[in-house]
């Protein structure tokens, strides 16, 4: 028998009753879906901080612990094992795969990297000026003018070529968004270098140059890669999920979630961090903007600390910090930027004021200052963050439109407006 919960309107002493849904891990949940129909009432969440928008089997969190899991496997054990076009076969697929799997799936991504060649009028329509994220959002949009049959796929075979194609493309227009910013030529995919490696190729090359691209910045950029891929239903996921309940284009759905991401309190995190760090400027002023932190009568917020879910250590700030330590003198990392960052850690650690509060360095304090060593430039960090998520995009969207009971996006809201009026 179905366990149940049992909710007492104190208005009329009436009781309604809910079946509670099991999980495999973490939380179970209270099936709502007859609320209204048997309550007259919906429920009030803002930000959706007590809701499950729907089923999932891509990504686990336990924000408690500090645990975040792709199709079951520790994000530890993928960042340090396997590479990030591993993961994105995983996320996609549902299993690791083969060496055979994984030999086919990279050769194919690399011959998809190229882009069509009417993309390259879109980004000279662009100002110099422009942010490469106004770029990388027009031009992913583009890509459903391009391929406008993937509108409409009823063969799996079809959905597989058009998740490999936006997942190879995403990193070229990354990169030409880079080069159309700088008002320098684009470099084209090489076929003899792996995803990652093509990406920094693009980036840093010259037209006829044969640049070698050190395997410590490819390992770097690939591990940041991977811990960005999936995050269950974070903001942009949840984005990526509505509009495809519309039955939009794919390619729409993503280029919703690019936006989504842009924001500062989301993908763009990362880029305010440095930022800050920036505006600092020196070890000796830390314990004047520590000050400041704590001060409630300043609305000074130090960037880089605390996390929507995580209340412990964010798993993925560990893995960056201790990949930080190992390679910042091969990467070259900002000495500067590096002490006051490590200044800050230090104090935030072991600091009543952040600890009580669980504001512990997450993800965005350590990839940032990585970045920064790779020499990406600000405006590209949440570029980096939209080609490693696509893969989870790409997975959260195949399980939504394989889903029986998807329904299209539609919140209720507590209406507080005026009421009826007369002229």
């Amino acid at each position: 028998m179905a366990e149940t919960v049992t909710l007492t309107d104190n208005r009329n002493g009436k009781n309604y009753t809910f079946d509670i849904l099991e999980a495999t891990k973490g939380q179970d949940v209270i099936d709502i879906r007859t609320l209204f129909k048997e309550t007259g009432m919906f429920t009030y969440d803002p930000g959706f901080t007590s809701t499950a928008s729907c089923s999932s089997s891509i990504t686990f969190i336990d924000g408690g612990k500090g645990e975040l899991r792709y199709r079951g496997y520790a994000i530890e054990d993928l960042a340090l094992n396997k590479s990030y076009l591993e993961v994105c076969y995983l996320l996609l697929n549902g299993e690791l795969p083969t060496f055979d799997e994984l030999k086919s799936y990279d050769y194919e991504l690399r011959k998809r990297a190229y882009v069509h060649e009417g993309l390259k009028n879109l980004f000279y329509s662009f100002p110099d000026n422009a942010h490469p994220m106004a770029m990388m959002s027009s031009a992913v949009s583009a890509l459903s003018a391009f391929y406008s049959e993937h509108i409409k796929m009823d063969r799996a075979e079809d959905i597989k070529i058009m998740r490999r194609r936006l997942l190879a493309k995403v990193p070229t227009l990354a990169a030409f968004a880079y080069r159309r910013s700088l008002g320098i030529p684009f470099i084209y995919p090489d076929l003899e270098r792996s995803f990652t490696e093509n990406f920094l190729y693009m980036m840093h090359a010259y037209p006829g140059q044969h640049l070698k691209i050190p395997d410590v910045q490819v390992r770097a950029l690939d591990t940041i890669f991977t811990l960005h891929a999936d995050h269950e239903q974070n903001a942009s996921t949840t984005v990526v999920r509505s509009v495809a309940s519309t039955g939009a284009h794919p390619y729409a759905a993503i280029t919703a979630g690019i936006n989504a991401l842009w924001g500062r309190a989301h993908g763009g995190a990362n880029e305010s961090v440095i930022a800050q760090l920036e505006y600092i400027g020196s070890v000796d002023r830390v314990d004047e903007f520590i000050a400041r932190t704590k001060d409630p009568e300043d609305d000074f917020r130090l960037m880089g600390f605390g996390h929507r879910v995580y209340k412990n250590f964010d798993p993925r700030a560990k893995i960056l910090k201790k990949l930080l330590d190992e390679l910042k003198h091969e990467l070259g990392v900002d000495s500067e930027l590096l002490n006051i960052a490590e200044k800050i850690e230090r104090v935030a650690l072991n600091d009543d004021y952040f600890i009580s509060r669980h504001l512990y360095p997450n993800i965005d304090f350590y990839s940032g200052l990585i970045l920064t060593a790779l020499k990406i430039p600000k405006s590209m960090f949440t570029i980096i963050f939209v080609i490693g998520r696509t893969a989870g995009w790409l997975a959260q969207w195949i399980e939504f439109m394989q889903d029986s009971e998807k329904k299209i996006a539609r919140p209720r809201q507590r209406y507080i407006g005026s009421t009826e009026k007369s002229i």
